[in-house]
């Protein structure tokens, strides 16, 4: 593969009462994507923030601001988040398919499913598409690759290397074997999200990612700027 690595970088880990400080932290590090965490507490056993806080963040940077919407129902708020100046709206597989019997009803996580109805994730990711923004599908870990029927219809699939709702996980390698069949059949953009540091990038690009997501290991990093060219300078 011979697509540059871009880093994304998740604000959930970001001090929240200094966030125009953490933005401008990014930008001078050399962040492509700003990574926006959109947690129900239905979805995902966490509840986190909405679109109030990209349209404050949107006046003062010009990376584009990725919306990972860990929701149940994302066709009620695509609209509401490419308004509030998401550039990019991640929608997850899980909300299209019949959910496995261990992830149904309330508390029931993570949520996983073995195949989606490709027509009405297409109505979705089209909604996005007319709204202005870019549209990407996630799967969570335990999610096969089920999403043949769409790859013509996104821009980026994003593969989870954790369950999703809380920062600083430890990756999950069960997920590489996707990474690898995924980048296959599909030559756009293939984001990894979860435990992402040094190490487990490496194996990430090598499988066929071209877009890290990290939170914890970018704002913990004391040298924030020579960590994301170190994680750029991976080659599959």
């Amino acid at each position: 593969m011979n697509k540059d690595i871009k880093v994304s970088v998740s604000i959930l880990s970001a001090d929240f009462a200094r966030l125009g400080d953490e933005i401008k932290k990014c930008e001078d590090a050399g962040v492509d994507i700003i990574h926006i965490d959109v947690m129900d507490g239905h979805f995902v056993p966490n509840i986190t923030i909405g679109p109030v806080i990209i349209e404050s963040v949107k006046p003062y940077t010009k990376i584009p601001l990725d919306a990972h919407l860990m929701i149940e129902n994302p066709d009620m708020y695509i609209e509401t988040f490419t308004k509030s100046g998401a550039d990019i709206i991640t929608v997850h597989a899980e909300c299209y398919g019949e959910l496995k019997p261990f992830s149904k009803g309330r508390n029931k996580f993570p949520k996983e499913i073995e195949k989606i109805n490709p027509e009405k994730v297409r109505k979705d990711l089209n909604k996005i598409k007319k709204s202005g923004a870019k549209a990407a599908i996630a799967l969570n870990p335990g999610t096969p690759l089920c999403i043949q029927d769409v790859l013509n219809d996104v821009d980026m699939v994003l593969i989870m290397s954790v369950n999703p709702g809380f920062a600083g996980q430890a990756f999950m390698d069960s997920v590489l074997p996707k990474i690898e069949a995924l980048r296959k059949i599909y030559k756009g953009d293939i984001a990894v999200d979860g435990g992402i540091n040094n190490e487990t990038a490496k194996k990430a690009v090598q499988a066929g990612a071209n877009i890290l997501a990290t939170a914890s290991f970018f704002f913990k990093s004391k040298d924030p700027k020579e960590t994301i060219k170190s994680l750029k300078r991976l080659k599959g």
